[in-house]
């Protein structure tokens, strides 16, 4: 898979890039992410991105022309048809299921904004589909974009180093929506590691008995009772899967 991002702020990008799974699965061959910046598309003297937007009101809006000829020079490089997306509060939202289906793809271009957004023409003109990553306020999509493409990189295949760690989380699913977990949409099962005893804090018994189907029992009664208290929300949109 191919990755290109568009963005004001590339040195952003630096650290998370190179660490842990993002970094094997680039080293592997598995992902290719490039870094574009779109101030370097200005033919402004001054490298300018913005201006004010026409009606007045706060802020500044990204104009077309850095982001069209940005686009324009970074869709040139592969011969894959990108699936281009910006990261705006207006988007619909990020989930397991829509990372799943990104992941299905050769290639993305994700476009990060800043400032009081993008010029409207900007999302017609390149035909870009909106995500957003919840329902806060960011300086601006570069952080965004960090969490889609940690999102959808560790579920390319040979990206994780335990072919199965991918599908027993909180919200795995796959792309057509079903489940692939225990969890079955819900919160996950609580975690434990040695020692047996810390602090006069023990894991439970049936966790030490190697009974597996008490421990399945279980780890799904944790879970729906997790979700019941933390999310009850998962509980109305899964109500068609057994927790």
């Amino acid at each position: 898979m191919r990755i290109d991002v568009l963005t004001l702020f590339p040195e952003m990008f630096e650290s998370p890039l190179n660490h842990s799974i993002l970094k094997r699965a680039k080293e592997a061959g598995i992902v290719d992410i490039v870094l574009t910046n779109i101030r370097d598309s200005s033919k402004d003297k001054h490298k300018k991105v913005d201006d004010r937007p026409y009606g007045g009101g706060p802020g500044m809006v990204m104009m077309c022309q850095p982001v069209f000829d940005c686009f324009e020079q970074v869709e040139k490089l592969s011969p894959d048809k990108p699936r281009v997306i910006l990261l705006t509060p207006q988007g619909k939202p990020f989930t397991q299921k829509l990372a799943a289906e990104l992941a299905g793809e050769k290639r993305l271009i994700l476009i990060a904004g800043h400032y009081e957004g993008f010029d409207e023409r900007i999302r017609t003109g390149l035909n870009a589909e909106q995500i957003s990553i919840g329902d806060y306020v960011l300086s601006g999509g570069e952080l965004a974009a960090m969490v889609i493409i940690d999102a959808v990189v560790r579920l390319l295949p040979g990206a994780l180093g335990d072919g199965e760690s991918a599908e027993d989380e909180t919200f795995s699913e796959t792309a057509d929506g079903g489940s692939t977990s225990l969890t079955a949409g819900g919160l996950e099962y609580p975690q434990y590691t040695r020692p047996e005893i810390f602090r006069e804090m023990k894991v439970p018994e049936v966790l030490l008995s190697g009974h597996h189907g008490e421990i399945e029992k279980w780890r799904r009664q944790q879970s729906l009772e997790r979700t019941r208290q933390n999310r009850p929300d998962l509980l109305k949109e899964n109500r068609g899967n057994a927790l």
